[in-house]
Protein backbone atom coordinates (compact mmCIF):
# COMPACT_ATOMS: atom_id res chain seq x y z
CA UNK A 1 0.00 0.00 0.00
CA UNK A 2 1.36 3.41 -0.97
CA UNK A 3 1.71 5.95 1.77
CA UNK A 4 -0.05 9.32 1.47
CA UNK A 5 2.56 12.05 1.18
CA UNK A 6 1.99 15.13 3.33
CA UNK A 7 3.43 18.64 3.52
CA UNK A 8 3.37 20.78 6.69
CA UNK A 9 3.16 24.58 6.44
CA UNK A 10 4.53 26.10 9.64
CA UNK A 11 7.23 25.22 12.14
CA UNK A 12 5.70 26.20 15.51
CA UNK A 13 3.93 24.29 18.28
CA UNK A 14 1.03 23.14 16.08
CA UNK A 15 3.34 21.94 13.31
CA UNK A 16 5.40 19.89 15.77
CA UNK A 17 2.24 18.32 17.21
CA UNK A 18 0.85 17.46 13.76
CA UNK A 19 4.12 15.87 12.67
CA UNK A 20 4.36 13.73 15.79
CA UNK A 21 0.72 12.63 15.35
CA UNK A 22 1.20 11.80 11.67
CA UNK A 23 4.22 9.66 12.44
CA UNK A 24 1.88 7.42 14.41
CA UNK A 25 -0.34 6.86 11.35
CA UNK A 26 1.21 3.95 9.37
CA UNK A 27 -0.10 4.90 5.92
CA UNK A 28 1.00 8.57 5.99
CA UNK A 29 4.44 10.10 5.40
CA UNK A 30 5.53 13.70 6.05
CA UNK A 31 7.84 14.58 3.15
CA UNK A 32 7.99 18.39 3.14
CA UNK A 33 7.86 21.45 5.36
CA UNK A 34 7.77 25.18 4.66
CA UNK A 35 8.35 28.19 6.86
CA UNK A 36 8.62 31.97 6.64
CA UNK A 37 12.24 31.63 5.51
CA UNK A 38 14.34 29.02 3.75
CA UNK A 39 16.88 29.00 6.59
CA UNK A 40 14.24 28.36 9.24
CA UNK A 41 12.65 25.64 7.15
CA UNK A 42 15.98 23.86 6.56
CA UNK A 43 16.82 23.99 10.26
CA UNK A 44 13.41 22.57 11.19
CA UNK A 45 13.50 19.87 8.51
CA UNK A 46 16.89 18.65 9.74
CA UNK A 47 15.67 18.58 13.33
CA UNK A 48 12.54 16.60 12.34
CA UNK A 49 14.23 14.44 9.65
CA UNK A 50 11.93 15.68 6.88
CA UNK A 51 13.48 15.35 3.40
CA UNK A 52 12.22 18.55 1.74
CA UNK A 53 12.40 22.13 3.04
CA UNK A 54 10.76 25.07 1.27
CA UNK A 55 11.15 28.80 1.89
CA UNK A 56 7.45 29.56 1.45
CA UNK A 57 4.06 27.90 1.28
CA UNK A 58 3.66 28.33 -2.47
CA UNK A 59 6.69 26.13 -3.20
CA UNK A 60 5.37 23.36 -0.98
CA UNK A 61 1.88 23.52 -2.48
CA UNK A 62 3.35 23.26 -6.01
CA UNK A 63 5.35 20.13 -5.14
CA UNK A 64 3.72 17.37 -7.25
CA UNK A 65 4.63 14.73 -4.65
CA UNK A 66 2.66 16.46 -1.89
CA UNK A 67 -0.88 15.02 -1.86
CA UNK A 68 -2.17 16.63 1.34
CA UNK A 69 -1.30 19.76 3.29
CA UNK A 70 -1.57 20.66 6.99
CA UNK A 71 -1.86 24.41 7.51
CA UNK A 72 -0.22 25.15 10.88
CA UNK A 73 0.41 28.87 10.40
CA UNK A 74 -0.81 31.92 12.39
CA UNK A 75 -4.53 32.64 12.06
CA UNK A 76 -4.15 35.59 9.68
CA UNK A 77 -2.54 33.30 7.08
CA UNK A 78 -5.16 30.55 7.20
CA UNK A 79 -7.48 31.97 4.54
CA UNK A 80 -4.82 32.76 1.94
CA UNK A 81 -2.99 29.45 2.30
CA UNK A 82 -6.14 27.32 2.59
CA UNK A 83 -7.46 28.92 -0.61
CA UNK A 84 -4.25 28.14 -2.50
CA UNK A 85 -4.25 24.51 -1.32
CA UNK A 86 -7.86 24.00 -2.38
CA UNK A 87 -7.26 25.59 -5.78
CA UNK A 88 -4.27 23.27 -6.21
CA UNK A 89 -6.61 20.29 -5.67
CA UNK A 90 -4.83 18.91 -2.60
CA UNK A 91 -6.38 17.48 0.56
CA UNK A 92 -6.30 19.97 3.40
CA UNK A 93 -6.34 19.85 7.19
CA UNK A 94 -6.33 23.40 8.57
CA UNK A 95 -5.60 24.51 12.08
CA UNK A 96 -8.46 26.39 13.68
CA UNK A 97 -9.96 28.89 13.30
CA UNK A 98 -10.62 28.29 9.62
CA UNK A 99 -10.15 32.01 8.87
CA UNK A 100 -10.41 35.33 10.73
CA UNK A 101 -14.04 36.03 9.80
CA UNK A 102 -17.08 34.26 8.36
CA UNK A 103 -16.81 36.00 4.99
CA UNK A 104 -13.44 34.33 4.43
CA UNK A 105 -14.57 30.97 5.81
CA UNK A 106 -17.66 31.07 3.59
CA UNK A 107 -15.48 31.40 0.51
CA UNK A 108 -13.31 28.49 1.70
CA UNK A 109 -16.40 26.35 2.23
CA UNK A 110 -17.51 27.07 -1.34
CA UNK A 111 -14.07 26.26 -2.75
CA UNK A 112 -13.86 23.05 -0.72
CA UNK A 113 -17.18 21.92 -2.17
CA UNK A 114 -16.01 22.64 -5.70
CA UNK A 115 -12.57 21.06 -5.28
CA UNK A 116 -13.63 17.50 -4.57
CA UNK A 117 -10.78 17.04 -2.06
CA UNK A 118 -11.06 16.00 1.58
CA UNK A 119 -10.90 19.07 3.83
CA UNK A 120 -11.12 19.40 7.60
CA UNK A 121 -10.43 21.63 10.58
CA UNK A 122 -8.26 20.58 13.52
CA UNK A 123 -10.82 20.47 16.31
CA UNK A 124 -9.13 17.56 18.07
CA UNK A 125 -11.19 17.28 21.28
CA UNK A 126 -13.93 15.40 19.41
CA UNK A 127 -11.50 12.52 19.13
CA UNK A 128 -11.04 11.60 22.80
CA UNK A 129 -12.60 8.23 23.73
CA UNK A 130 -14.54 9.59 26.72
CA UNK A 131 -15.94 12.53 24.72
CA UNK A 132 -17.19 10.02 22.15
CA UNK A 133 -18.59 7.92 24.99
CA UNK A 134 -20.77 10.80 26.22
CA UNK A 135 -22.06 11.29 22.67
CA UNK A 136 -22.95 7.61 22.32
CA UNK A 137 -24.64 7.52 25.75
CA UNK A 138 -26.79 10.54 24.85
CA UNK A 139 -27.63 9.09 21.44
CA UNK A 140 -28.86 5.86 23.05
CA UNK A 141 -31.86 7.74 24.47
CA UNK A 142 -31.54 5.93 27.82
CA UNK A 143 -30.61 9.13 29.66
CA UNK A 144 -33.39 11.35 28.36
CA UNK A 145 -33.25 14.72 26.63
CA UNK A 146 -30.34 17.10 27.38
CA UNK A 147 -31.51 20.34 29.00
CA UNK A 148 -28.45 22.24 30.20
CA UNK A 149 -24.74 22.40 29.39
CA UNK A 150 -22.05 24.47 31.04
CA UNK A 151 -18.26 24.53 31.24
CA UNK A 152 -15.35 26.35 29.70
CA UNK A 153 -11.78 26.39 28.56
CA UNK A 154 -9.32 28.10 30.89
CA UNK A 155 -5.55 28.60 30.80
CA UNK A 156 -2.95 30.71 32.60
CA UNK A 157 -0.21 31.30 30.02
CA UNK A 158 -1.20 34.98 29.57
CA UNK A 159 -2.05 35.74 33.20
CA UNK A 160 0.86 38.19 33.72
CA UNK A 161 1.14 41.51 31.89
CA UNK A 162 4.66 40.44 30.88
CA UNK A 163 3.37 37.34 29.06
CA UNK A 164 3.44 37.83 25.30
CA UNK A 165 2.82 36.00 22.02
CA UNK A 166 1.94 36.79 18.42
CA UNK A 167 -1.57 35.66 19.35
CA UNK A 168 -1.99 38.99 21.16
CA UNK A 169 -1.58 40.91 17.90
CA UNK A 170 -4.86 41.43 16.06
CA UNK A 171 -3.22 41.63 12.64
CA UNK A 172 -1.83 38.10 13.10
CA UNK A 173 -4.51 36.43 15.21
CA UNK A 174 -7.70 38.19 14.14
CA UNK A 175 -10.26 40.31 16.03
CA UNK A 176 -10.91 37.63 18.68
CA UNK A 177 -8.38 35.73 20.78
CA UNK A 178 -9.70 33.76 23.78
CA UNK A 179 -13.02 33.04 22.05
CA UNK A 180 -11.51 32.21 18.65
CA UNK A 181 -8.49 30.26 19.91
CA UNK A 182 -9.97 28.21 22.76
CA UNK A 183 -13.68 29.03 22.93
CA UNK A 184 -14.01 27.66 19.40
CA UNK A 185 -12.78 24.28 20.70
CA UNK A 186 -15.39 24.23 23.47
CA UNK A 187 -18.20 25.16 21.10
CA UNK A 188 -17.21 22.57 18.50
CA UNK A 189 -16.80 19.80 21.09
CA UNK A 190 -20.14 20.42 22.81
CA UNK A 191 -22.07 20.85 19.56
CA UNK A 192 -20.57 17.56 18.38
CA UNK A 193 -21.45 15.71 21.59
CA UNK A 194 -25.02 17.03 21.68
CA UNK A 195 -25.46 16.84 17.90
CA UNK A 196 -27.13 20.25 18.22
CA UNK A 197 -26.02 23.63 16.88
CA UNK A 198 -25.74 26.84 18.88
CA UNK A 199 -28.40 29.19 17.50
CA UNK A 200 -27.94 32.41 19.52
CA UNK A 201 -25.53 33.96 22.01
CA UNK A 202 -25.19 36.69 24.63
CA UNK A 203 -21.55 37.54 25.35
CA UNK A 204 -19.55 39.51 27.93
CA UNK A 205 -15.83 39.82 27.11
CA UNK A 206 -12.98 41.52 28.93
CA UNK A 207 -9.38 42.61 28.38
CA UNK A 208 -7.70 42.03 31.74
CA UNK A 209 -4.36 43.58 30.68
CA UNK A 210 -5.11 46.54 28.35
CA UNK A 211 -1.36 47.24 28.27
CA UNK A 212 1.22 44.45 28.08
CA UNK A 213 4.99 44.59 28.25
CA UNK A 214 6.21 43.04 25.00
CA UNK A 215 9.77 41.64 24.76
CA UNK A 216 11.72 43.42 22.05
CA UNK A 217 13.11 40.06 20.87
CA UNK A 218 11.17 37.11 19.46
CA UNK A 219 9.09 34.94 21.83
CA UNK A 220 7.30 31.75 20.81
CA UNK A 221 3.84 30.75 22.04
CA UNK A 222 3.92 29.21 25.57
CA UNK A 223 7.58 30.25 25.95
CA UNK A 224 8.86 32.15 28.98
CA UNK A 225 10.26 35.62 28.32
CA UNK A 226 11.76 36.71 31.64
CA UNK A 227 14.65 39.14 31.99
CA UNK A 228 14.44 40.74 28.56
CA UNK A 229 14.08 44.33 27.39
CA UNK A 230 10.43 45.30 26.88
CA UNK A 231 8.11 47.88 25.40
CA UNK A 232 4.50 48.67 26.32
CA UNK A 233 1.84 47.76 23.75
CA UNK A 234 -1.94 48.20 23.69
CA UNK A 235 -4.04 45.01 23.65
CA UNK A 236 -7.30 44.94 21.66
CA UNK A 237 -8.43 41.29 21.97
CA UNK A 238 -10.11 39.60 24.92
CA UNK A 239 -8.31 37.75 27.73
CA UNK A 240 -11.55 36.42 29.17
CA UNK A 241 -15.18 35.95 28.24
CA UNK A 242 -18.46 34.37 29.33
CA UNK A 243 -21.18 33.51 26.82
CA UNK A 244 -24.78 32.44 27.34
CA UNK A 245 -25.79 30.05 24.56
CA UNK A 246 -29.02 28.64 23.17
CA UNK A 247 -28.88 25.40 21.19
CA UNK A 248 -31.38 23.73 18.91
CA UNK A 249 -34.28 21.89 20.62
CA UNK A 250 -34.36 24.21 23.62
CA UNK A 251 -31.05 23.22 25.20
CA UNK A 252 -29.46 26.15 27.04
CA UNK A 253 -26.01 26.72 28.45
CA UNK A 254 -23.10 28.95 29.34
CA UNK A 255 -19.34 28.75 28.94
CA UNK A 256 -16.35 30.76 30.14
CA UNK A 257 -12.97 31.09 28.47
CA UNK A 258 -9.89 32.58 30.08
CA UNK A 259 -6.18 32.77 29.32
CA UNK A 260 -5.49 34.58 32.61
CA UNK A 261 -6.50 32.01 35.28
CA UNK A 262 -3.43 31.12 37.35
CA UNK A 263 -2.81 27.41 37.76
CA UNK A 264 -5.12 26.24 34.98
CA UNK A 265 -2.92 25.01 32.16
CA UNK A 266 -5.29 23.64 29.54
CA UNK A 267 -8.66 22.90 31.12
CA UNK A 268 -11.44 22.30 28.63
CA UNK A 269 -14.39 20.90 30.56
CA UNK A 270 -18.13 20.48 30.19
CA UNK A 271 -21.09 19.14 32.14
CA UNK A 272 -24.30 18.12 30.42
CA UNK A 273 -27.53 17.72 32.40
CA UNK A 274 -30.03 15.36 30.78
CA UNK A 275 -33.36 14.17 32.18
CA UNK A 276 -32.02 11.06 33.89
CA UNK A 277 -28.23 11.57 34.04
CA UNK A 278 -25.52 14.20 34.08
CA UNK A 279 -22.16 13.82 32.33
CA UNK A 280 -18.95 15.65 33.27
CA UNK A 281 -15.61 15.49 31.43
CA UNK A 282 -12.36 17.41 31.95
CA UNK A 283 -9.51 17.44 29.39
CA UNK A 284 -6.91 17.66 32.17
CA UNK A 285 -8.24 14.30 33.46
CA UNK A 286 -9.25 12.86 30.10
CA UNK A 287 -9.53 9.15 30.87
CA UNK A 288 -12.39 9.56 33.34
CA UNK A 289 -16.05 10.35 32.79
CA UNK A 290 -18.36 11.21 35.71
CA UNK A 291 -21.99 10.15 35.30
CA UNK A 292 -24.37 11.65 37.85
CA UNK A 293 -27.61 9.99 39.01
CA UNK A 294 -30.40 11.13 41.31
CA UNK A 295 -31.90 7.84 42.44
CA UNK A 296 -28.80 5.69 42.86
CA UNK A 297 -25.05 6.01 43.21
CA UNK A 298 -23.09 8.15 40.79
CA UNK A 299 -20.73 6.39 38.38
CA UNK A 300 -17.18 7.00 37.21
CA UNK A 301 -16.29 5.47 33.87
CA UNK A 302 -12.65 4.78 33.04
CA UNK A 303 -11.15 4.71 29.56
CA UNK A 304 -11.06 0.95 29.04
CA UNK A 305 -11.72 -0.54 25.57
CA UNK A 306 -13.51 -3.48 27.23
CA UNK A 307 -16.12 -1.14 28.72
CA UNK A 308 -16.73 1.53 26.07
CA UNK A 309 -19.46 1.79 23.44
CA UNK A 310 -18.66 0.61 19.88
CA UNK A 311 -17.46 3.82 18.22
CA UNK A 312 -15.57 5.02 21.29
CA UNK A 313 -13.59 1.77 21.41
CA UNK A 314 -11.93 2.68 18.10
CA UNK A 315 -10.43 5.79 19.73
CA UNK A 316 -8.88 3.90 22.66
CA UNK A 317 -5.65 2.26 21.49
CA UNK A 318 -4.25 0.88 24.75
CA UNK A 319 -5.67 -1.36 27.51
CA UNK A 320 -7.37 0.11 30.55
CA UNK A 321 -4.93 1.78 32.96
CA UNK A 322 -2.61 2.86 30.12
CA UNK A 323 -3.31 6.58 29.99
CA UNK A 324 -4.05 8.40 26.74
CA UNK A 325 -4.36 12.16 26.29
CA UNK A 326 -3.92 15.22 24.09
CA UNK A 327 -1.41 13.74 21.56
CA UNK A 328 -3.65 10.69 21.17
CA UNK A 329 -6.70 12.80 20.39
CA UNK A 330 -4.76 14.53 17.61
CA UNK A 331 -3.56 11.16 16.33
CA UNK A 332 -7.18 9.95 16.22
CA UNK A 333 -8.13 13.03 14.19
CA UNK A 334 -5.35 12.32 11.69
CA UNK A 335 -6.35 8.65 11.39
CA UNK A 336 -9.96 9.64 10.77
CA UNK A 337 -9.00 12.29 8.20
CA UNK A 338 -6.70 10.03 6.19
CA UNK A 339 -9.11 7.13 6.27
CA UNK A 340 -11.47 9.51 4.48
CA UNK A 341 -8.71 10.38 1.99
CA UNK A 342 -8.22 6.67 1.26
CA UNK A 343 -11.91 5.79 1.19
CA UNK A 344 -14.54 8.45 0.54
CA UNK A 345 -17.21 6.10 1.91
CA UNK A 346 -15.53 6.16 5.34
CA UNK A 347 -17.97 7.49 7.96
CA UNK A 348 -15.78 10.21 9.42
CA UNK A 349 -16.30 12.35 12.52
CA UNK A 350 -13.66 15.09 12.03
CA UNK A 351 -14.80 18.71 11.75
CA UNK A 352 -15.52 19.64 8.14
CA UNK A 353 -15.17 23.06 6.52
CA UNK A 354 -18.93 23.41 7.04
CA UNK A 355 -18.37 22.97 10.78
CA UNK A 356 -15.43 25.39 10.66
CA UNK A 357 -17.50 28.00 8.83
CA UNK A 358 -20.30 27.75 11.38
CA UNK A 359 -17.77 28.28 14.18
CA UNK A 360 -16.58 31.44 12.39
CA UNK A 361 -20.18 32.66 12.18
CA UNK A 362 -20.49 31.91 15.88
CA UNK A 363 -17.34 33.92 16.71
CA UNK A 364 -18.65 36.83 14.65
CA UNK A 365 -21.97 36.63 16.54
CA UNK A 366 -20.22 36.58 19.94
CA UNK A 367 -18.17 39.68 19.06
CA UNK A 368 -21.32 41.44 17.81
CA UNK A 369 -23.22 40.48 20.97
CA UNK A 370 -20.47 41.93 23.16
CA UNK A 371 -20.35 45.17 21.16
CA UNK A 372 -24.11 45.65 21.10
CA UNK A 373 -24.86 44.14 24.55
CA UNK A 374 -27.71 41.92 23.32
CA UNK A 375 -28.66 38.44 22.19
CA UNK A 376 -27.45 37.77 18.65
CA UNK A 377 -28.93 34.99 16.50
CA UNK A 378 -26.80 33.11 13.99
CA UNK A 379 -29.72 33.55 11.61
CA UNK A 380 -29.11 37.32 11.46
Amino acid sequence: MERIKVGIIGTGFSAMAHIEALRRVPFVEVIAVSSSSKEKSIEFSKKMCIPKAYGDADELIRDPEVQAVHNCTPNSLHFEINKKVLLAGKHLLSEKPLAVNSEQSGELLRLAGESGVVSGVSFNYRHYPMVSQVKEMLESGNNGKPNLVYGGYIQDWLSNDTDYSWRLEEDKNGPSRAIADIGSHWCDTVQYVLNKKITEVFADLKIVHPIRKKPKGKVNTFESSNDVEREEVKITTEDYGSVLVHFEDGVQGVFTVSQVTAGRKNRLYFEISAERSSFAWDQENPNRLWVGKRDHSNEEWLRDPDLLSPKSVSLAHYPGGHQEGWPDGLKNLCIDFYQKVRNRDHESSFATFSDGHRIMRLIDAILKSHREKRWVSLAE
